[in-house]
């Protein structure tokens, strides 16, 4: 049976990085004043950081289903029997939803994994689950392994700042302004417990005080020598390395990177967040 393996720039990479592998990936869009870019193609990190700083109201939506249908045709005529897609998390996106509906329509079979999430954990299954297959691992050997990283990762989140939360409509003005005169800051997480939706799990007065809650939530889950922890910033390397620097020596036995965050999430949480999002690979 012919396969294809297919993933979206919610992984923070481009279709070129995937073309190398034998991946397809399908760019997200983010819209911002009346124009519509490609995530990663017509809109890298650097001018998406420059647009945030300039307070401009990013949104992001799913790939267009124009080209969603245009690739799965593509695929098809190629001979290909089976999809196997790890698009950005039902909860963040209807992705998942118009990948398994297009598919049908051209009567081809698709299986379509949620993640719960985005980013790392997106990119680390679908690279692995085509070399699982191309090694020969049965569907449900590659399901297990699936779904034993799935459970065990986790992601947490940590503006700086509230503000982009306002611009894009995520926080009243009022609710925003206490929070502000108050410094609060939250610690927000998207598991599979939330259903990939984006969830507070507690709230701090600084944003120090935020990573170190962060560092100790992590803590609980253990991590060893299989755990890979990714710390995410968006333009704020000089806090992510700080950061870094404390895991290392709580975490000694973990393997620990440093990245900046996928544009897809970057939009919503704002300039200065750090994204901590972590599981046990296999």
């Amino acid at each position: 049976m012919k396969v294809a393996f297919v993933t979206d720039s919610g992984t923070g990479k481009s279709i070129h990085e995937y073309a190398e592998q034998g991946i397809i990936s399908l760019p997200l869009q983010i819209s911002v004043d009346d124009k519509t870019y490609q995530d990663m193609e017509t809109l890298n990190r650097n001018d998406c950081i420059r647009l945030m700083k300039e307070e401009k109201v990013l949104t992001t939506s799913q790939p267009s289903a124009g080209i969603i249908e245009e690739c799965f045709e593509s695929l098809k005529n190629q001979g290909v029997e089976l999809i196997i897609a790890v698009p950005i998390c039902n909860g963040l996106s209807g992705t998942i939803s118009t990948m398994t509906a297009i598919a049908n329509s051209l009567d081809i079979k698709i299986i379509c994994i949620d993640t719960y999430v985005t980013a790392v954990v997106q990119d680390y299954l679908i690279t692995n689950i085509k070399k699982w297959y191309d090694e020969g691992k049965s569907h449900l050997e590659i399901q297990i392994l699936v779904e034993k990283i799935i459970n065990s990762t986790n992601t947490l989140l940590i503006p700086e700042t509230l503000d982009q939360f306002i611009r894009g409509g995520r926080m009243t003005p009022l609710a925003a302004k206490l929070g502000q005169l108050l410094k609060i800051i939250p610690v927000l997480q998207i598991n599979k417990k939330t259903a990939g939706k984006v969830d507070t799990l507690t709230k701090v007065r600084t944003f120090r005080k935020a990573l170190s809650t962060a560092v100790d939530e992590i803590a609980k889950d253990n991590p060893d020598e299989n755990t890979l922890i990714t710390i995410a910033h968006v333009a704020n390397i000089s806090e992510a390395m700080n950061l870094y620097h404390t895991m290392t020596e709580r975490f000694p036995e973990a393997t620990i990177q440093v990245i900046e965050l996928p544009n897809a999430i970057a939009v919503h949480t704002g300039v200065g967040c750090i994204a901590i999002q972590y599981f046990q690979t296999c």
